[in-house]
């Protein structure tokens, strides 16, 4: 099946519809008539299974979250999730809980009854630790921005962003372009994202061989407003930072506010680097050097492994992925100014 994919430029799964006959695809008469020749060319036994007509076809996907509203990256996962279920005939049903029980369980209790239930993508806005509903460990299931600790749970798969590595990655870029000063502006430290971002830019510190020094730290709220006050008072010290790392964009955002009103113009005299790549870091001014929080492609992942997981009937080999948090480079990032 996979030398029947290459040769066709499918995907392995097309070729399964085509091969057991599923009816009711987006597999279209061309692709199906190159499958079947292929086939035929390099013998691989093309056997009919009778179907019983009364038996659905499984590709009804259950993604439920926890909030839906709250945060931008949850539309983005759920468009990777939905895209390519759909590439491999499948179609995604979604719910938001709102972290009430009550509410998750009759969903579940409704939806795990459904006979076109394929299985379950379990989400959650933060980045955090999940209790796995009892009623996932028979059926299908990938944590998506969220992972386990449960014994019962091992087997689940679950993709979260490297946030230690993209916190790294936004320091180290800093420190290569020369500056010693750099000024962190976190989230609220209880939050799993806010703690390994922290860690990532201590341990490009330690690489590069800069003294941590808590003074250059703030511990903000993800807003603006705080990303504003914070950078205001970072900005205003003796010895300022010649540089700040921001754990999100909008705090980033702030901290740009402040700088023009300091008049230190970026990146001359001040450079800054986001997290998040949302839209707004491209069409600022300068365009914001950031990290990219990989939401659409955990989405993609989240997806593909579910459903490479409930069409062989076992559970994946890859339980815990972190997914890349790749830097972005655009013009918010200089050398330090230097006095004459």
């Amino acid at each position: 099946m996979t030398d029947i994919a290459k040769q066709a430029g499918v995907s392995q799964s097309t070729v399964s519809l085509v091969l057991n006959d599923v009816h009711g695809t987006k597999v279209s008469r061309a692709t199906r008539e190159l499958v079947l020749s292929i086939a035929r060319e390099i013998g691989y036994p093309q056997v009919r299974h009778v179907r019983n007509p009364r038996t659905p076809v499984r590709n009804l996907i259950l993604y439920l979250t926890d909030e839906l509203t709250t945060s931008p990256h949850a539309m983005q996962t759920i468009d990777g999730a939905t895209n390519h279920a759909w590439e491999h005939d499948c179609i995604v049903s979604v719910f938001a809980t709102r972290s009430d029980p009550d509410r998750e369980a009759a969903i579940l209790t409704h939806m795990l009854a459904n006979p076109a239930l394929l299985g379950v993508i379990y989400a959650t806005i933060f980045t955090r630790v999940a209790t796995v509903p009892a009623a996932l460990h028979d059926v299908p299931s990938v944590l998506l921005n969220c992972h386990t600790n449960e014994r019962a749970a091992a087997g689940i798969a679950s993709v979260v962003p490297a946030e230690v590595l993209g916190g790294y990655a936004a320091t180290m870029h800093l420190i290569e372009a020369g500056h010693r000063r750099i000024g962190f502006i976190n989230g609220e430290p209880w939050l799993e994202a806010a703690c390994e971002r922290h860690k990532g830019y201590r341990q490009a510190l330690t690489t590069g061989d800069i003294p941590y020094d808590p003074a250059l730290v703030r511990e903000g709220d993800w807003q603006v407003g705080s990303g504003f006050e914070h950078a205001l008072s970072l900005l205003v010290q003796a010895d300022p930072p010649t540089a700040l790392f921001c754990a999100n964009d909008l705090m980033a955002v702030g901290a740009i506010d402040a700088a023009r009103k300091l008049k230190l113009d970026i990146p001359e005299r001040l450079s800054i680097v986001g997290y998040d790549d949302q839209d707004m870091a491209r069409y600022i001014h300068p365009p914001m050097t950031t990290v990219l929080l990989p939401n659409f492609e955990m989405g993609r992942w989240a997806a593909d492994t579910l459903i490479a997981q409930a069409r062989a009937g076992a559970p994946s080999l890859r339980q815990n992925i972190k997914m890349e948090c790749p830097l972005v480079r655009r013009e918010s990032v200089a050398p330090p100014f230097r006095r004459i």
